[in-house]
């Protein structure tokens, strides 16, 4: 039965019923509904509207509705209700009779699904900030264990200069970090009931809302019906935190795919992430970080569409707003998938640290280093790139790495060049002079992961 039908006098064509019917998705949000039913009861008892011994029957009418909806979510979805209220309300009416039908007095399905939706969402975040963590935590392991893997660092994906495999981890831990700012900012500006809203223009009913909300475990209520009913921010928000963690873990994907190729060799996924071909026997795909890579498309999706859809609505409550469900439910579940699905790639991988090393000695990567070198001896930088410019060209001629040229060959591009300029071109030099803050050097990236671990426990 519809919650609205005294109005009319037609029944619903099947086809609209199918487009307007809700039920199919929302039936996620049972168990807020019922939550925040319980709490509505408990509210209709302050201004009279339910004795304490109806109140009393709805709640356990209401918790029995619970267990059931728990044991077995998903068999909502096979009702012909309308939506989660509706089903929730008739399976009231059907334990209790009429005294069911008392329930909605002062409430819209607009402020109580507004408030649903928010519950929900409070524990999604939850769940999502500890998969955060427990990505970042796991890049903190595999950063310690490859604190001395040297390989190469790339700019316009050309080599450039040398950095550690803990190096690139703790970058993307700095990543995660701003996700879970966010999202615990977001959590913030969610954490506020819409419940007492009514339809748009708030409860006929001196409820008080506060004492409301605090039952429902938010922080306090909102501050204005009209905009209480149709705000949808918290899902907009919700889905930016979820489409810029996942252009993250999209680019986490892109570099691992890239240090997993046959061209760079730098790292061995494990099997249990990757698969094989149908046709070529030799074949190891990456299909675990390809399919992060893909979803990530999918989240900047969701993300656009719901602000197409909210861009041109009129204040307050529109039916458009209905689509903020789908796509928030289904980019919600990619990104806690795409999460845990990092988080195991890095459960197994191997370096080979060879191999990174031997690619960090190419490409003339301490070129840098001897420029600097020159600026020590008095040449001014611009004049030292330029010098080592040249260096790198004749180099290159000679298929020769720059310290591989003897000193009567450096010296011929500046006679301040001498033999003490062989330790600075090291692998290892080049690590240990960037030991400003956010550098390369052993010591500061040992304290990035000093501060994570402190920061994570």
């Amino acid at each position: 039965m519809a919650l609205w039908g005294g109005r009319f006098t037609q029944a619903a064509d099947q086809r609209f019923k199918q487009l307007n019917d809700s039920l199919r998705f929302d039936y996620r949000l049972a168990e807020q509904d019922i939550v925040g039913s319980v709490a509505w009861s408990k509210a209709l008892v302050t201004v009279g509207v339910l004795t304490a011994e109806e109140q009393q029957r709805l709640q356990e009418a209401l918790t029995f509705l619970l267990e059931e909806v728990q044991a077995d979510p998903e068999a909502i979805a096979r009702s012909d209700a309308e939506d989660i209220h509706s089903w929730v309300e008739q399976k009231l009416i059907d334990k209790v009779g009429d005294l069911g039908k008392k329930l909605h007095t002062g409430r819209s399905r607009n402020d109580q699904v507004a408030t649903d939706l928010k519950l929900w969402c409070k524990v999604q975040v939850v769940e999502l900030l500890e998969a955060i963590q427990r990505l970042q935590h796991a890049l903190v392991d595999t950063a310690e264990a490859n604190q001395d893997a040297v390989m190469p660092g790339y700019t316009h994906l050309q080599r450039a200069q040398p950095v550690t495999f803990a190096h690139w981890c703790m970058a993307y831990v700095e990543m995660l970090a701003r996700d879970e700012s966010r999202l615990r900012d977001t959590l913030t500006r969610l954490d506020v009931s819409p419940l007492g809203c009514g339809a748009l223009a708030g409860t006929a009913y001196e409820i008080d809302r506060e004492q409301l909300a605090g039952w429902l475990g938010f922080a306090s209520a909102t501050r204005n019906s009209l905009d209480s009913v149709s705000d949808r921010d918290h899902v907009l928000e919700l889905l930016s935190n979820a489409a810029i963690s996942m252009v993250h873990l999209s680019r986490f994907a892109e570099d691992l795919i890239f240090f997993n190729s046959g061209e760079a060799g730098f790292v061995d996924l494990s099997d249990r992430v990757t698969s094989g071909s149908s046709l070529m026997p030799q074949k190891k795909n990456p299909d675990a970080l390809e399919l992060i890579r893909g979803k990530s498309g999918r989240v900047q999706g969701a993300l656009t569409g719901m602000m197409m859809t909210m861009k041109g609505l009129p204040l307050s409550y529109n039916k458009d707003i209905q689509e903020d469900k789908e796509g928030l439910f289904d980019a919600l579940e990619t990104w806690m998938d795409c999460l845990n699905m990092a988080a195991l790639v890095l459960d197994g991988i191997q370096i080979r640290r060879p191999r990174c090393k031997e690619a960090a000695e190419q490409g003339y990567a301490n070129s840098t280093e001897l420029a600097d070198y020159l600026v020590a001896k008095g040449i001014p930088f611009r004049e030292a790139h330029h010098i080592v410019g040249a260096a790198v060209v004749a180099a290159i001629a000679q298929g020769k790495a720059l310290e591989a040229l003897p000193l009567s060959e450096l010296q011929k591009f500046s006679s301040v060049i001498g033999e003490d300029v062989f330790p600075i071109l090291s692998l290892q030099s080049c690590l240990d002079k960037r030991a400003a803050k956010g550098g390369v050097s052993p010591r500061q990236v040992a304290q990035a992961i000093a501060d994570a671990r402190q920061r994570l426990s």
